[in-house]
């Protein structure tokens, strides 16, 4: 291609590390019991569980066992759990950090190299409740039950047909303007996880003018880029797909919704060779009346495509495409989202500062479709850029047999929405600011890193 193609150098970095994976160390082995039983309950447990979404169950040895050596295998890898973002580059503080450590990959890894020994079942941490139905992954998180859940109506998908892109209208029962910190959608039920691909909630408004007004920010180098500024102007409390948890605001930002505004759906559902009745459901966590943000939080899309006509994907190839968009304003990036169908297999987001210089702002070089990961930066270290600066969405695509997810090789691709077709975007909410006020928040940042580095040399 004549490009730098950073997933092809990760792949090999991950396979080197996977070759050299550390000899068991001499002393007793690490057992199940003892030793992997805390990490999966603290990392696996919340989807590899009966009746979850993961294919196999983790809650005991006599379950885990059988699997082991495909365990190693998927978290030497980094595969599993699914927090594929690239470790050497760009922000790595994140709120929803899933991934296991190095030494926790090792234990793994060195339990399954010495037979996987199950250990004295005395001693098993304390068991944790299972899952048993369609629960919240803010809940499991810790942030307590949504203070306000929205549904939409549900479709009877068929066993066997096209794609279909289903869009009803639901009312909001608000009273009072209540200012939003976290949002999660999920399907109306575990079945309809099968079939809902993504699921996008928009607000209608009702009066509230300053909401409309995203696109300031927006508008690409390239007027053909017009259909996706339009769809960036439209106000969404959120995108999910498949694997995504959910959206928390960065603090003094979020989403603020009136009465009298109702969601207007748009859900992506594909058949999965079985009828399932399924829709989409929304939860709203607010802030607590009296600590209202002043900032909104606004969901972007930003392409990896100078054009639509420019992804043409040939048969049996790796291509790639790019895309720009310049910020008008002071912009925070809060997030990172990956968004590709089948072919998606890496994603780089650059900014490209006013003076020129370069930086990496987020890099998944390992994409996988089943796993739309979400990645929440801390406070303090969620990327914020002047002005003028672009933000370069680069995208690579495996079209190979290499490629498990894909449905035939020998096709071409192009865009589309279907999953069988393809697009490229990094979904990520934004905030503005006044140059004071990024001066203000530069400030503070350089000041507690002054006070940490004086509190190491201290020590």
């Amino acid at each position: 291609m004549g490009r730098w193609n950073p997933w092809v150098l990760s792949g090999m970095v991950g396979l080197l590390a996977a070759s050299a994976t550390p000899a068991v160390a001499q002393g007793s082995a690490p057992t199940f019991s003892k030793d992997i039983a805390p990490i999966f309950q603290s990392k696996c447990q919340a989807c590899h569980q009966p009746e979850s979404i993961a294919p196999m169950s983790l809650i005991t040895y006599q379950q885990a066992r059988p699997w082991a050596r495909s365990i190693k295998d998927r978290v030497a890898r980094r595969q599993m759990p699914p927090w594929h973002i690239d470790q050497s580059v760009g922000v790595q503080k994140f709120k929803n950090d899933m991934s296991l450590s190095d030494a926790q990959i090792d234990t793994i890894v060195k339990w399954v190299d010495a037979g996987a020994p199950q250990g004295d079942p005395k001693d098993l941490p304390p068991a944790k409740p299972l899952v048993t139905t369609n629960e919240w992954q803010g809940v499991m998180d810790g942030y307590g039950p949504p203070d306000m859940v929205i549904k939409s109506s549900e479709y009877k998908m068929p066993a066997v047909g096209q794609d279909v892109w289903y869009r009803p209208m639901t009312d909001i029962p608000l009273t009072e303007p209540r200012w939003v910190r976290m949002v999660e959608i999920r399907p109306t039920n575990l079945k309809a996880r099968k079939i809902v691909h993504h699921s996008i909630a928009y607000l209608l408004l009702n009066g509230d003018t300053d909401a409309v007004n995203t696109g300031t920010a927006t508008f690409g180098l390239n007027p053909s880029t017009a259909r996706e500024d339009l769809v960036n102007r439209r106000p969404q409390l959120m995108e999910w797909a498949i694997g995504k948890g959910y959206d928390r605001f960065a603090d003094g930002t979020g989403k603020l919704m009136v009465p009298g505004q109702q969601i207007s759906w748009d859900q992506h559902l594909h058949a999965v060779g079985e009828e399932i009745n399924g829709g989409s459901e929304i939860g709203l966590w607010f802030y607590p009346k009296g600590q209202e943000p002043k900032k909104r939080s606004y969901l972007i899309g930003f392409t990896g495509l100078r054009e639509r006509e420019f992804l043409d994907i040939p048969p049996n190839s790796v291509a790639y495409t790019e895309g720009f968009t310049v910020l008008k304003e002071n912009t925070m990036i809060t997030n990172f989202q990956p968004h590709f169908h089948l072919r998606g297999k890496a994603m780089k987001v650059e900014a490209i500062k006013p003076d020129g210089a370069r930086e990496i702002v987020s890099y998944v070089g390992n994409f996988n479709f089943n796993w739309m990961t979400n990645y929440i930066y801390d406070e303090d270290a969620s990327p914020i850029y002047p002005k003028g600066t672009i933000i370069q969405v680069s995208a690579w695509y495996d079209n190979t047999t290499a490629n498990k997810d894909n449905p035939d090789p020998e096709q071409w691709v192009g865009y589309g929405d279907r999953t069988v077709d393809e697009m490229a975007h990094a979904w990520m909410n934004v905030v503005y600011y006044t140059d004071a006020e990024m001066k203000e928040i530069l400030d503070a940042r350089k000041a507690k890193a002054a006070a940490r580095t004086s509190d190491r040399d201290r020590q």
